[in-house]
């Protein structure tokens, strides 16, 4: 099973909105076949490892790192493949949570009499696959935040200056995760400072993801290198109040527009249902201090991924990580579960879960709970 989570992993960024899955079929003691879903609408992970497998599947061993598919989509059930191949057993790391399967594989199997084991490196797989496991079920995106600050919790100086506060070895990471998420997300703010092309840039070939803007008075512009750079989509997030020029103008530089409310601010739970309504499954928030808190207020950041530079910036009017009015009391502030903490070249790295059940906490008058 492990081999089979280490070649489903191998898969990450490349699945679209499907799963990444890994099998791995033994008979008497030997590797008879392996597979992974390579790509959405190709072969499943079940289909490459039985065809490697050939005769010598019958009566043998499918390890499978998700429950075997048991509906028609853009492939066949993986559990009649399986059921054809007549394999004697079959051990599963976890159910999928898709509604669509949601254990009629598993019942599937075992109506056929293959022995069926759930449960084998389950908390392993149900991680890999977090992404999906979200927006297969609430059909939103799966937020990963990721920032870099120094250790007085500074994003840049007070010029805006922020090249660089990581090193070269997170700067790296950070490239690995563009290639992981279907999305990449800033404000304006970002953009016109940065001016970012926002690509993947790695040693080897790799997946860029859909650049996000959000931009409630269109202030992007149309010559942005982003918009010139056409590797990807450009979706630019507004309100209904946005000059109809403006809006014009970046659609005829190739950006996708949409309204997220009619205020002056974009309504940022409206942007997460379109966005999961265009099958964008994930999301890299790459967003300035004031987008972060927003996010992180609306309870719409389901992981925290934060570089902590060995570095003092110092300045009053230096942003921070996220910004927002603030709660009144320390028993109010927003925990994080499953931290874990290692060292990337030169910097600390964090990972995290907000903890979003608010309870009795409350922030400040006046928060403002749009970007």
């Amino acid at each position: 099973m492990r081999l089979a989570l280490d070649m489903a992993s191998k898969a990450k960024g490349q699945t679209d909105i499907n799963p990444v899955v890994g099998c791995v079929v033994v008979k008497e003691g030997r590797i008879v076949g392996l597979g992974a879903h390579l790509r959405r609408g190709e072969g499943h992970a079940e289909v490459h490892a039985l065809r490697m497998a050939g005769g010598e599947a019958e009566g043998a061993t499918a390890y499978v790192t998700l429950e075997p598919c048991s509906h028609h989509g853009r492939t066949p059930p993986c559990c009649e493949r399986l059921i054809e191949a007549k394999v004697a057993r079959v051990v599963v790391a976890c159910e999928d949570p898709n509604p669509q399967v949601a254990g009629r594989g598993i019942a599937r199997l075992r109506e056929a009499g293959i022995a069926v084991e759930v449960g084998l490196l389950g908390q392993e797989s149900q991680l890999m696959n977090e992404m999906f496991n979200k927006f297969i079920v609430t059909r939103l995106p799966f937020v990963t935040m990721k920032s870099a600050m120094t250790l007085d919790g500074k994003l840049a100086a007070k010029t805006g200056d922020s090249r660089y506060v990581s090193g070269p070895q997170a700067r790296e990471m950070v490239h690995t995760l563009r290639h992981r998420h279907m999305g990449i997300m800033v404000g304006v703010e970002t953009a016109l400072i940065d001016d970012p092309e926002l690509t993947t840039r790695l040693s080897v070939p790799a997946i860029h993801p859909i650049r996000i803007v959000v931009d409630s008075r269109l202030r992007l512009p149309a010559e942005s290198r982003m918009l010139q750079e056409r590797s990807a989509p450009v979706i630019v997030l507004t309100v209904e109040s946005a000059d109809r020029d403006k809006r014009a103008a970046l659609e005829a530089a190739g950006a996708e527009v949409i309204v997220c409310g009619s205020e002056s601010r974009v309504d940022l739970n409206i942007a997460m249902r379109k966005l999961g309504e265009r099958e964008i499954g994930s999301i890299l928030l790459e967003g300035g201090g004031k987008l972060n808190g927003a996010m992180l207020e609306l309870g719409l950041i389901d992981k925290v991924l934060l570089f902590i530079a060995p570095k003092v910036i110092g300045g009053q009017a230096a942003p921070g990580v996220f910004q927002f009015e603030g709660f009144e009391k320390m028993a109010h502030a927003i925990l994080f579960r499953d931290v874990q903490v290692e060292q990337i070249g030169g910097d600390l790295f964090m990972s995290g879960y907000p903890e979003h059940a608010a309870g009795d906490r409350a922030s400040g008058a006046g928060t403002d709970r749009h970007a």
